[in-house]
């Protein structure tokens, strides 16, 4: 961009309609007025402003619906929705928000807030001002010049005119030209029948307008299209003036006037205050720093104080201000992903907004002067820096303070790699936060996964990266060999963040009432995992060598038959190579190609269809894939994660990934190791007990099926289960007909596939291929499962709905699972499947978390010696000493079947061997 003076143009009602379908429902405290579009647009408009360096903002809004396009043609926009009640009565109180940061804010009677648009900032560039368009509407395209811009808020960058091209194929000046003929299916915007965005752009490139492209008609090789130009040109020419944005509208406002833009702390302090907004009360301090660090404010600001500590007394003396505010934020830099492994670099501290400090205790220097041609430059010796055993002295005491509240990031893995420093345990009592997981119980893996995504997510500014401080690619260097001074500023900044954070998003789970969630559930939970990683399970290295020579011949020979049966060597892993033996060479039915690039598809859906049909290389390959996945996803995986000092393996399990509230477990991942079949129970039985113990499998059976009976109050599901009936057979006999003393394990099948089918949103199209019947059976089927089941019908219409109005749904036990598809009717079909299914897996996860806190205090409560090592979803697995096998057995069934009181019964299966595959 230039020097010029800069204006920046808000399409304020593209951002209404952003923010009320992405906040859920939220009502002002006095009068219980719904706010969340007023939330989401004031917070929106905060991240905007902090950061924007622009002299001159305005945001332009839609006065009415109806304006001069209705009069050209009256089916313009007719396909729309109107606004639903709840958003309309948000309107005026948006506007209050934008005078409050004392924004300016245009609209006028007739037009839309495009055309206001299209009017300033071709008036204003006239004028020598550089114009950004805050706004992602693609119809704002055709504005795009050297000195008018487009900025994706939600993407945080500038557009170009690649974006453009990619959109309609086309550079910005000839968008309206693709428009005319293509139409807008969400404007009611006729186009020319036919004619699509691939067609529309190759006739502007070739004719460059819609009028020489008449003029010439009879040059355009297509006779349809050829055709349909002619039948339909003047819907080609009313779509061109529906279009194109009106650039000549007498101003209603002067643009000088957007230059005087300078929020009030107390006037915002004051809207936020009267909205219940606690959590954007909570980012004042930094919106104010960041958006006027030129403007003299009425209030001061807090000014950052960032320093490196390399010595114990001044380490001591900063320690005063953590006792004085009984808060302290901390953060590790550690060597390496594998937290078992790793060893601490430096530590930064933090215990209040901008104060901070980093403790490097294993930074290096290079011990070779540059100018000494015979010094090895590879020599290196640690830098003057406090020894990890004075610091243990000086934070332990810190961590291990019930009355000083620590609050961190990745917590559970920063505590590991402590313990492991420090040759001690932390106690959980010590009043812990993880801000990853807070932000998790708002709002789901949305808002990011790393720090860094988090904190932009909730409008904090952007922070330093570690290539910033290291370098890239081959000019990189280890952060241990770091100027201290950028590894400081750094690692500052990370605690000082997670200060920051900490505080926003307490005062936002209060505000939704999503505190419970945290506080009762995923933060203790954290503690639990962390002590059953550090334990471990014991693996059999032995059995998995012997499974590796024995995957590995296996694999060889599949590779000589399918190259017997191919007729030639090639790469079983490429598609491309595979799709053309198959199909190319070998002539058979069935190939697809993708559209994308062109390639055969050969999924393992096409591999089994065509060994189905008795064709062996198809069948061959499935065998191939099998093996190669188990060797190298589990095998290998296993013996390479497992510890040479005491054969076990130490999986790490992930909190804040699932939109469900399911753990994730990785490196390596426990939780997906196949038992349907013989290899995959093989490999489960390299799961061994200590010496002296035995594993026990406790399973909760159909318990998303019990969920649905009981949050669906079904009579039918739940009269079964009070029974005790198989619940499948009990299916199978009122969909099939077929009497219960009849019933063939086949029938059973097919009605278990119905059963779990219908919990995740199943289609006849789905359950037609399922079960290799027709989709119209298949929809009997589901039309009969619904006569027999009524209100698992309306439980799934009801959260649909719920789910696409508010963006999320709640477990049983008040975990927000987050939502999004609607608007899009090509994920409509996805999201309201995730949204049936979300309350109930997410309530199976909670319920079993539930189970996992309680436990290990009740083991040590009666003395018994079990240790909790696995958790497959649905399972869990203890390591249990031999003589404590029925004590045991008793407490886990009793807990795990009334840690929750539903309509239902819960069921436990249990199960004990030597190992894992013994005990399921």
């Amino acid at each position: 961009m230039s020097d010029k003076k800069k204006l920046w143009l808000v399409d304020g009602s593209g951002y209404i309609y952003r923010a009320f379908y992405a906040i859920p429902n939220m009502t002002r405290p006095t009068d219980k007025m719904p706010v969340n579009a007023v939330y989401g647009f004031t917070s929106m408009i905060m991240n905007l402003v902090a950061d924007n360096k622009a002299e001159c903002l305005a945001v332009v809004f839609d006065a009415k619906r109806r304006n001069f396009r209705n009069d050209l043609y009256p089916d313009y926009k007719a396909n729309r929705r109107e606004a639903p009640p709840e958003l309309i009565a948000q309107f005026p109180l948006i506007r209050e928000a934008v005078q409050a940061f004392n924004i300016a804010s245009v609209e006028l009677e007739g037009y839309e807030a495009d055309d206001l648009i299209a009017s300033y900032a071709q008036k204003a560039a006239l004028d020598g001002y550089d114009v950004t368009i805050v706004s992602a509407d693609k119809d704002l395209m055709q504005l795009m010049t050297d000195d008018i811009h487009l900025y994706d808020p939600m993407k945080k960058r500038l557009l170009t005119e690649e974006d453009v091209e990619k959109k309609f194929g086309v550079k910005p000046d000839k968008v309206v030209q693709v428009q005319a003929l293509m139409g807008d299916t969400s404007d009611n915007i006729p186009g020319v029948k036919g004619i699509g965005p691939k067609t529309a752009a190759e006739l502007i490139l070739r004719f460059n307008t819609v009028d020489n492209l008449y003029q010439h008609l009879d040059e355009v090789l297509s006779l349809k299209v050829r055709s349909s130009l002619r039948d339909n040109e003047d819907k080609a020419r009313l779509s061109q003036q529906l279009v194109c944005l009106k650039s000549d509208i007498d101003l209603p406002v002067e643009i000088e006037k957007f230059c005087s833009y300078r929020p009030d702390v107390d006037k915002v302090q004051s809207f936020l205050s009267e909205y219940g907004f606690k959590s954007l009360q909570g980012r004042i301090s930094s919106f104010m720093q960041r958006r006027c660090a030129n403007i003299c404010l009425s209030k001061p600001i807090i000014p950052t104080n960032y320093e490196c500590i390399c010595d114990v007394k001044t380490l001591k003396k900063w320690m005063l201000g953590v006792e004085k505010t009984k808060t302290l934020s901390f953060d590790i830099f550690k060597t390496s992903e594998d937290v078992f492994c790793s060893k601490i670099v430096g530590v930064s501290l933090a215990f209040d907004v901008g104060n901070s400090c980093y403790i490097p205790l294993t930074h290096y220097q290079k011990m070779g002067r540059q100018d000494d041609l015979f010094a090895d430059m590879d020599e290196k010796e640690l830098v003057k820096q406090i020894s990890v055993s004075d610091f243990k002295d000086v934070l332990l005491p810190i961590l291990k303070n019930s009355q000083i509240r620590k609050i961190g990031f990745d917590l559970k893995n920063t505590l590991i790699v402590l313990e492991n420093a420090f040759c001690c345990d932390i106690d959980a009592g010590g009043q812990f936060d993880d801000v990853g997981i807070l932000s998790y119980d708002l709002k789901g893996p949305s808002a990011g996964k790393t720090l860094d995504e988090i904190s932009l997510y909730y409008g904090q500014e952007k922070m330093l990266s570690l290539s910033d401080v290291c370098g890239q690619g081959r000019q990189a260097i280890d952060f241990s060999e770091t100027d201290l001074q950028k590894a400081s500023a750094y690692m500052c900044q990370r605690a000082d963040m997670i200060y920051r954070l900490s505080k926003d998003l307490f005062s936002e789970l209060e505000n939704q009432n999503l505190m419970s969630v945290y506080q009762t559930m995923d933060r203790p939970l954290l503690f639990i995992l962390k002590d059953m990683e550090k334990k471990g399970v014991r693996v059999n290295r032995q059995e998995l060598y012997s499974m590796q020579v024995e995957f590995e011949d296996k694999i060889s020979s599949l590779k000589r038959q399918i190259y017997d049966l191919a007729g030639e060597e090639f790469n079983i892993n490429s598609p491309q190579q595979l799709g053309d033996i198959l199909f190319s060479k070998m002539k058979l039915n069935g190939g697809k190609k993708t559209s994308k690039t062109g390639q055969w598809i050969t999924d393992s859906d096409v591999l089994e269809k065509l060994s189905s049909e008795g064709i062996p290389l198809a069948s061959y390959v499935l065998n191939y894939r099998q093996y190669t996945k188990l060797k190298s996803t589990y095998v290998d995986a296993l013996l390479e994660k497992t510890s040479d000092v005491n054969d076990r393996v130490h999986t790490s399990y992930l909190q804040t990934i699932t939109n469900t509230g399911r753990l994730s477990s990785v490196n390596p991942n426990l939780q997906n190791i196949p038992i349907r079949t013989q290899e995959g129970r093989r490999i489960r039985s390299a799961f061994i007990a200590s010496d002296g113990h035995v594993l026990m499998s406790a399973d909760y059976s159909q318990v998303e099926l019990r969920l649905m009976a009981a949050v669906a109050n079904v009579a039918g599901l739940k009269d079964a289960f009070a029974k005790g009936q198989d619940i499948h057979a009990s299916t199978a006999s009122h969909i099939f007909g077929v009497p219960m003393d009849e019933m063939t394990s086949e029938i059973r099948r097919q009605a278990k596939a119905i059963n779990f089918g219908i919990i995740y949103g199943i289609s006849a199209f789905g359950l037609a291929n399922q079960l290799s019947i027709s989709r119209t059976d298949a929809q009997k089927y589901i039309n009969s499962y619904f006569e027999k089941y009524p209100e698992i019908k309306e439980y799934m219409d009801k959260t649909i709905h719920f789910a696409s109005t508010r963006g999320y749904v709640e477990t049983p036990f008040g975990r927000r699972c987050y939502i999004s598809g609607f608007e899009n009717q090509s994920s409509k079909g996805f999201a309201s499947r995730a949204a049936i299914n979300a309350p109930l897996q997410g309530g199976a996860a909670d319920i079993i978390k539930k189970v996992m806190l309680q436990l290990p205090d009740t083991f040590k409560k009666v003395g018994l010696g079990a240790k909790m090592l696995l958790q497959v979803h649905d399972e869990l697995i203890f390591d249990v000493p031999e003589n404590e096998v029925e004590q045991t057995k008793e407490i886990v069934k009793s807990m795990m079947e009334n840690v929750v009181h539903l309509s239902v019964p819960l069921i436990v299966d249990i199960g004990v061997g030597k190992n894992w595959t013994e005990a399921h």
